[in-house]
């Protein structure tokens, strides 16, 4: 219990110093929000239909694939490592409580586009508000997944971030946010279907859950948790 009480403190003082989480969580998004959502309700009035799904959708990648591996990268590849193993803590504590950190954030993040989205932009709210919040969910959990084998498979700190923008452009510009993926060539259109962010946007725009968007999600998040713990394992041997 107090190694569980140690971790908890320390991954609070490790997120009010984090920069990092704080622009990647809000501020990028909030600023992409405010002069995108301008442009494209602007150019193209149909994207009031779906302009909360969007933003929400690059608002929970960026701060997904670009905040939360530096964070790991701060615990695992550095000295609090040894002050988690010195104090008892789990290493898997802080894999654990970051992720439930950054999911906080980005849940609030997302709160926040739907109350001012229809209040700034004249946008229509989603019809099936408990599909989207479900869906929503499930697309945290996914790009979370993916952001964390970054930061436990990189092994070296300076990389983090190029390895974190890599997945972030395509997992963006492939998912259908910015333009219909029907545009697209074949081969973009597969190699977006790759990523979290494609089947997100397209399961909160449903009416209903079908398997032909939701499984895909669930499919990711189950190796990423494997693949971690496999990683985690590797990590406690060093």
């Amino acid at each position: 219990m107090n190694g569980f009480l140690y971790g908890v403190v320390l991954q609070w003082k490790l997120d009010l110093r984090s920069r990092t989480m704080l622009i990647t969580c809000y501020a990028v998004p909030l600023l992409f929000f405010a002069v995108m959502g301008g442009i494209f309700t602007s150019v193209m009035p149909e994207s009031k239909e779906t302009l909360i799904q969007s933003m929400t959708v690059f608002a929970v990648t960026m701060g997904a694939l670009i905040g939360l591996p530096p964070s790991l990268a701060e615990i695992y590849r550095s000295d609090v490592k040894n002050a988690y193993q010195a104090n008892g803590v789990p290493l898997s504590l802080g894999l654990i409580l970051t992720n439930l950190s950054a999911f906080f954030h980005l849940l609030v993040m997302s709160f926040i586009l739907y109350v001012i989205a229809p209040i700034a932009f004249d946008v229509k709210i989603p019809e099936h508000p408990e599909i989207y919040w479900g869906g929503l969910v499930i697309l945290i959990a996914a790009s979370l997944g993916i952001a964390s084998l970054i930061g436990l498979a990189v092994k070296d700190t300076a990389n983090t971030s190029m390895f974190s923008i890599l997945l972030f452009l395509p997992s963006t510009m492939l998912s259908g946010i910015m333009f219909p993926v029907d545009l697209l060539p074949k081969p973009f259109e597969i190699a977006g279907k790759l990523f979290p962010a494609a089947w997100g946007y397209r399961l909160m725009l449903e009416s209903t859950f079908t398997g032909h968007t939701l499984w895909p999600l669930i499919v990711i998040f189950l190796a990423a948790v494997v693949l971690c713990c496999i990683l985690l394992k590797k990590i406690r041997t060093r």
